[in-house]
């Protein structure tokens, strides 16, 4: 079976039905907004803290590695979805091919566990 141009049409007008919406929702927000600016206003503000040094002081590598771990073991949600849905489909092989998945991810877990990875000091 060809594809031809007209099957991709669909995904052509949610497309542009996306963006319209974004650029539409901005155009209008700025619109119907208020605009009073004043030198309070403008001010850069953080969490009702005053800014006072320098804001180039580095961060703990602990910081950076929990928050890759947390995205590393948040993925494997989005493979267990589709797993989940098709799991009567899939059979045997399915649940053979997730168990082997989640085997691995127990092991990285047990992995990060070991070498207090997500212990802060």
């Amino acid at each position: 079976m060809q594809t031809t141009q007209v099957d991709y049409f669909p995904i052509l007008m949610q497309t542009l039905l996306a963006i319209g919406f974004v650029v539409g929702t901005i155009f209008v927000s700025s619109l119907l907004g208020p605009k009073r600016n004043s030198l309070n206003k403008d001010k850069n503000f953080e969490c009702g803290i005053e800014s006072v040094g320098n804001a180039r002081i580095p961060f703990s590598v602990k910081y950076f590695l929990v928050a890759i771990l947390f995205v590393l073991f948040d993925v494997e949600v989005i493979f267990m979805y589709p797993w989940a849905v098709n799991f009567r489909d899939m059979g045997f092989e399915g649940l053979m091919k997730m168990g082997i998945f989640m085997f691995l991810l127990i092991v990285g877990f047990f992995y990060v566990m070991k070498k207090k990875g997500l212990e802060w000091e």
